[in-house]
Order: structure tokens, then sequence, then C-alpha cells
């Protein structure tokens, strides 16, 4: 065996240029903790063997060929598995031959007992491994930290699927948090899971609406102040019955609490007579236009995320543009113009409507209309946009009740639940998520005191203490046509040459590539084998192209003109 301390200094110096926190820490851990024994193996390759409690060592390799054995493991990943999570560290034979291979584009070993890592770096040479940027270790990750990672870097689009390998020896030995941490690898990937598979569907919309909207967001309309108190209106069934409170407060006091629309409501509200401050919209389907179907009243501030309809954001003369997540949202927001951050990550508008309460710093706030289920079957409150939508279609054969029938159960996942007051309400596993959300929401908003019960409350009140903030857009850094020029020429750059992504990219090409990679999943779905290089000249091909239509749609009318910053316009107070 070489000397111990020259393969540690050596090993450490490979890690340190990627990893100098973790670097840091094995140089201060012990290696004389006698973790591990090591053998040789009749090809002369060094074996860990992990020692148990009475002494006995546990191989944690072939003791014929390891470097074999790791080939052979390595190789059960599937050609679409670039994301590969091994559970333990070993001698890293399968890791060094999945790294080998042509299909791995990150790969991520776990390992507990910082000294044992240290001695397993004193015993053979891992600078390649260590060395290459597709490569991370975790050593002593909580559960949180590791399915954070995973969240932060696994891309389906790009990475295709996602294969754990336990070094089984090595994983008895510490049952309980290899255990903890294939959990956190599993919940990991149930999230980015649901998440890609919305990307899959709204991947191309969302750029579409973005890059169109960003002529609308140059405008200055001044601030939205802090306020004290709000009510968020959802459109759930319940709301028939609040309609009638929710008027008779307004007329006592119609400043007294700030009233935040969900898009889906403002048509029941307007009919009751009800003025909202605020409407709130985060779909970026063509059809959330319907639920604009009158004037916004003068006074009603209008906030979008930015990857609303453009359609949407024609209905008032000064929207309010906010950044709701997605990645070009965020990319504008750094490098053109700052938007204010608000959290729509609960995937229903009503969640949204709740973040801005909470963003403009309302101290309480109360809910009206967030059933997340369907009352009695009854699936929206009267006035939204389902009565009109379904009148407009009825006949003889498919009367107005067949329709809303048909609308309820249609999903398969439709289950009927029983109060015990004997009431009862109709539930899908995703209005049981978004509940589920909302009810994470409103506990952080009221250190855990509200809860929205299933089936309707008509009120549901939320306190606690809140940052008095003002809803503004920051200034403009240059014209929307010339960001989307340069934003154009960044995209463009990236896909060509067929260069391994991620590995490699600075910085601001990472900011760069996660823009791209909602509509990545739409391309991906249609051809899941397209290699990485591929599909990335596809998707910025197809982006290229939509900037192209929409820089030509705003150059055409002012062909030659100067910038200027939209004049605000209409009837906005």
């Amino acid at each position: 065996m070489e000397d111990k301390n020259y393969l540690f200094e050596q090993n450490l110096l490979a890690l340190s240029a990627s990893d100098p926190a973790l670097c840091s820490r094995l140089s201060a851990a012990e290696t004389t903790r006698n973790c591990y024994k090591f053998l040789t193996s009749r090809s002369g390759k060094i074996v860990p063997a992990i020692t148990g409690p009475g002494g006995a060592a546990h191989p944690l390799h072939s003791l014929v060929d390891p470097e074999r054995e790791g080939e052979r493991l390595a190789a059960a990943a599937g050609e679409d598995d670039g994301f590969l999570v091994f559970l333990g560290l070993g001698g890293a034979y399968a890791i060094e031959a999945a790294l080998a291979g042509e299909n791995a584009g990150r790969v991520l070993a776990v390992e507990y007992n910082i000294n044992g890592v240290a001695e397993l770096l004193c015993s053979r040479e891992y600078i390649g491994m260590l060395g290459d940027p597709r490569f991370r270790l975790l050593v002593d990750p909580s559960p949180e930290l590791l399915e954070a990672y995973i969240l932060e870097n696994y891309q389906p689009a790009l990475s295709g699927g996602i294969r754990t390998f336990p070094l089984r020896a090595r994983v008895e030995e510490d049952r309980a948090r290899f255990g903890g941490a294939g959990e956190a690898v599993a919940r990991a990937i149930e999230k980015v899971s649901a998440d890609y598979s919305v990307q899959a569907w709204f991947g191309k919309r969302w750029f579409s609406n973005i890059i169109r909207n960003l002529r609308a967001a140059e405008g200055d309309y001044g601030p939205v102040p802090a306020i004290r108190e709000a009510a968020v209106c959802a459109a759930g069934p319940s709301l028939d019955s609040a309609i009638p409170l929710i008027r008779e407060r307004r007329a006592r006091d119609a400043n007294g609490v700030y009233l935040v629309a969900a898009d889906t409501s403002l048509s029941a509200l307007l009919a009751g007579g009800i003025r909202p401050d605020a409407v709130v919209s985060i779909d970026c389907q063509h059809i959330s236009s319907r639920h604009f179907t009158k004037d916004l009243p003068p006074g009603t501030e209008l906030f979008l995320d930015l990857a609303s309809p453009p359609l949407v954001a024609s209905r008032s003369a000064r929207p309010r543009f906010f950044s709701g997540g997605h990645p070009l949202a965020g990319y504008a927001s750094r490098m053109w113009r700052s938007f204010p951050s608000v959290d729509s990550s609960g995937g229903n508008v009503a969640y949204a409507a709740l973040s801005l309460a909470e963003y403009l710093g309302a101290s309480k706030i109360h809910v009206y209309g967030a059933d997340f289920s369907y009352p009695r079957g009854l699936v929206y409150a009267r006035g939204t946009y389902l009565y009109p939508y379904f009148g407009e279609r009825q006949n003889r054969l498919s009367p107005l009740e067949g329709l809303f029938s048909g609308f309820l159960y249609r999903n398969p996942s439709l289950a009927k639940v029983r109060r015990e007051n004997g009431d009862w309400y109709y539930e899908t596993d995703t209005l049981s998520f978004y509940r589920k959300r909302f009810e994470e929401k409103a506990a952080r908003l009221s250190s855990g005191q509200a809860r929205p019960a299933a089936g309707g409350s008509a009120v549901i009140s939320v306190t606690g203490p809140r940052e008095r903030r003002i809803f503004s857009a920051g200034v403009p850094r240059m014209s929307a046509g010339e960001f989307l020029r340069r934003y154009r020429k960044g995209i463009r750059e990236l896909g060509k040459g067929g260069r391994r992504v991620p590995a490699g990219l600075s910085a601001e090409e990472k900011l760069l590539l996660a823009t791209l990679l909602p509509g990545a999943a739409v391309f991906k779905g249609r051809n899941s084998r397209v290699r990485t290089a591929e599909l990335l000249e596809e998707v910025t091909a197809w982006c290229a192209g939509e900037i192209d239509r929409v820089l030509a749609a705003w150059d055409a009318p002012r062909s030659g003109a100067a910038w200027e910053k939209p004049v605000c316009r209409g009837n906005a107070d």
C-alpha cells in the first residue's frame, strides 16, 4: 500500500477545488479509529472491510476482482438513468465505473462517519473521482440536507432517470442513517416528479407568456403600500354564504380590510356587489381569461404571475407583476428588473392570494371560500366562470345539471367523505394536496392555530405578526427588447457545440440553463431518448424563435423609435 499520508493529501487536494468545506472537515478528522481494515483482492486492488462490533471485518467489495464487480453494478443503470446515488463510498469501484461511462450526468455518494471517510481516503487514490465535476460526496448529511441537494440538482429533462445503489455491506452496518437517507431520496424524487410532470405540460406556455409580458412589465405604476388586515376570497361553494357578510362589512368600513380575490372568485364577488381591492391570477392557461369577462372596477389592482397569459394582463391598464417561481421570471428579476417574489408553490390561486396578503404585511387575514372540496356535490360558488361557460353549452341532451355532474365525476380519485355532524363532501387527490399546502401556509402565519375545515368553513382567521412590505418593482436596467436580445444570445451560445451540462458551466450559464429546463421537459416528453446536447439545441432553437416572433411584433409598429417607458393609461384609480 502506498504511503497513507501521501494518498490522503493527494485526495484532499483533488477534493479542495470542488468542496473546500468538506476538505477542511476531513483535514481535522482522525484516521486512526480503525473503522476499516484494508484487504487486498486477488486482482491486487484494495478492498475496505467495515469493522463489526466483535472486530470481524466485512468486505465491502469482491475479494476477487472489485473493479469488474463495480463495472457490473454500474451497468445495471439504464441508458436513461443519468443521476446516480450511491449509498456508501467504500472503494468507489462502481462509482468510478459509472463516471467512466457515457450516461452519467451526476453522481452522488452519501457516507456517514467523517473519521471513516478519512480512513478510506488514506487507503487508495480517489483523485479522478474527486476531481470530476459530475461527482459530489456528502458526508454525514441530515435527511433534510440530502433531500434539498437532490431537489436542487436533479434535473430530469437533462439527467433522465435517477437510480439508487446501496453498498449493501456498508448500509447493513448503519441501517438507521442510511435508511433515513433512502427515505430522503424517495421524498425528493416524488417532489421532483410532480414538478416535472407540470413542467412537461406547461413549460412552453410559461416561456411564451413571460417573454410576451415583459413589455407590459416595463411600466412604472408606483408602489402598493403595506396593509394591516386582509380578507382572502377563494371560489369554493361556501363563498355563497359568506358574500352577504363580506358585503355588509365592506359597507361599514370599505377601507378597513384589504380584500384580495382569487381570480376564480372575481365574477362571484362582482355579482354580489363587492369590489375587491386586489385580484390575483397565476394560471398560465388562456382559460383563466374567462374569470375577467367584465372590466375591473376602478381601484381594483390586478396582481399577476409573470407567466400569466398576456390576454389576462391586458384586462388592466397597469398590471402588477410578480415572480412566482419560474426560472425565467427569476432570471428577468435578477438581470433586468427586480420583481416582488410571491409564493405560489401551493399550486392554486387561493394559496397565492394568501401569500400576497402575507407579502403586504397583513397581521390578520380572514379567508372565505377556501373549501378545497365539493361540499354536498357543489363545485364552485354561484356566479363563477363555470356557470356561464356551461350555460352556453347546455342543450336538451346535456342540461346544465348534467354538465356540472360530468365536471364533478370526471376525476377517478373522487371520494365521498362524511363529517361527524352528518354533512358530507367530495374530495380528490389534487384538492387534498391543495388543502394540505394551504394548511401548512396558514399554520406558518398563525403559529399553527388556523386550519381550513374540509367541506368548507366559511371564514378562517389567520393571525400573526408580519413584516410590513411595499409591493413595488425595481427600475428596469434596459428596455424589455434589449433584455430579450441579450437573453437570446446567451441561450443560443449555451446550446452550441454539444457541451456537457451542467458540469463545467459558469454561474451565469447555470442561471440561463435553469430558464430552459421547463421547456426542455416538454421536448423530453416527446422523445425520452434524446441526448442532452441535442435536447439543449432543440429547446434553445425553439426559445430563440419565440423571442424573434415577439421582437418582430414589438418592433413593427415603432420601427427605429427610441425606447420609452410605457405611459400609464386607463381606469387604474
